[in-house]
C-alpha cells in the first residue's frame, strides 16, 4: 500500500490544479488500487478576514503589495493553467474567505466516511461557483451534498470541533519544513512540491511502489 499525504488549502489555485494532475497520474499508475490518499489542512493566510465585498485581485494586490494590474495578469495566467486540466476558474466571482472552517468540514467528512469528495466539493465551490466557503449555510449545503447530516455540520460549526485536527496538520507541515502548497508526501519518504507535471507524480508513485 502506498500512502500519499497531501497538504493543501482550499483557496490555493495551484492546489486544485495539482489535484487534477495527480489524479491523472494516479489513473495511469498500474498500482492505483493500492494507493491511500490522506488530505491534510494548510492555511496560506490564517489571519485572512472573510470579505465578500473585495475582489480576489484587489485582495492579492493589497496583501502582497502588488500593482492591481499585476494581480489581474497573474490570475489570468492561473486561469489559463487551470484550463489545461479542464478546470474553469471564475476569478471574477471568487469570494475572498478564510478557509479554516472549510478545513474543519473536510475533517468532519473524513471522520464520517465522506472525505473522498470533500476537497473536490470545496475547491469547486470556491474557484468555479463563486460561493463563500466561510459561510455557515454554504458549508452546510456542501456537507449535505457529500452525505453528511445537517445536525452534525451545525454542531461542528458552532463548537471548536476539529479545530485541533486542522492545527495539528499545520504543525506537522511546519515540522516537515513545508513552506507552500500543494505538497505531496509518498510513504513518508518521497516528496513532490507544487502543481508539478503529471509525469513527475507518476514517477513519484512508481518510486514509492519500488521502495
Amino acid at each position: 500500500m502506498i500512502k500519499v499525504e497531501i497538504w493543501s488549502d482550499v483557496v490555493c489555485p495551484f492546489c486544485y490544479i495539482g489535484k487534477r494532475r495527480f489524479e491523472e497520474a494516479l489513473n495511469d499508475f498500474a498500482g492505483k488500487h493500492d494507493v491511500s490518499i490522506i488530505w491534510k489542512s494548510y492555511l496560506l493566510n490564517p489571519y485572512l478576514k472573510t470579505d465578500p465585498t473585495i475582489s480576489i485581485n484587489q485582495y492579492l494586490a493589497d496583501a502582497k503589495g502588488w500593482d492591481l494590474a499585476y494581480a489581474e495578469d497573474l490570475n489570468r495566467q492561473v486561469t489559463e493553467m487551470a484550463q489545461g486540466v479542464d478546470l474553469s476558474y471564475r476569478m471574477d466571482q471568487i469570494v475572498v474567505a478564510n478557509s479554516f472552517n472549510a478545513h474543519r468540514l473536510a475533517h468532519l467528512a473524513t471522520a464520517k466516511g465522506f472525505g473522498e469528495g470533500a476537497e473536490e466539493a470545496l475547491f469547486k465551490a470556491y474557484f468555479t461557483e463563486g460561493r463563500n466557503i466561510d459561510d455557515t449555510e454554504t458549508l452546510i449545503a456542501i456537507g449535505i451534498s457529500l452525505g453528511l447530516q445537517e445536525a452534525d455540520i451545525r454542531q461542528m460549526l458552532s463548537t471548536d470541533q476539529y479545530e485541533a485536527e486542522v492545527k495539528m496538520d499545520i504543525a506537522e507541515a511546519q515540522q516537515l519544513g513545508i513552506r507552500g502548497v500543494p505538497f505531496f508526501l509518498f510513504n513518508e519518504k518521497f516528496a513532490v512540491s507544487g502543481a508539478q507535471p503529471v509525469e513527475v507524480f507518476l514517477q513519484a508513485l512508481e518510486k514509492a511502489a519500488g521502495a
